[in-house]
């Protein structure tokens, strides 16, 4: 009894082991950790606030009076989604 007792902890400490080994290799660098990046805004945006949200950046932006909500990923900091707001005439 023992020995099935020892046989099954070390196959379930060498099964965590390998998973925490494949996550720690295989984690891939995020852009924004290896260097500086630089997202384009609209001429005159003013940045109102920032957010995150789960996996994405949210800007809010006030663009000649106007407000847009921007998101990126943020592990890529590539744009994922623009929302912009109008008043009706």
């Amino acid at each position: 009894m023992m020995m099935i007792a020892a046989l099954t902890t070390g196959i379930g400490m060498a099964a965590i082991l390998t998973v925490i080994g494949y996550r720690l290799f295989k984690a891939e660098e995020s852009p924004a950790a290896a260097g500086a990046s630089t997202a384009t805004l609209p001429k005159a945006a003013r940045i109102v606030s920032t957010a995150v949200a789960g996996d994405r950046l949210v800007l809010t932006l006030d663009v000649a009076g106007m407000t847009e909500i921007r998101t990126f990923d943020v592990r890529t900091l590539k744009p994922t989604g623009r929302l912009t707001f109008a008043a009706e005439p």
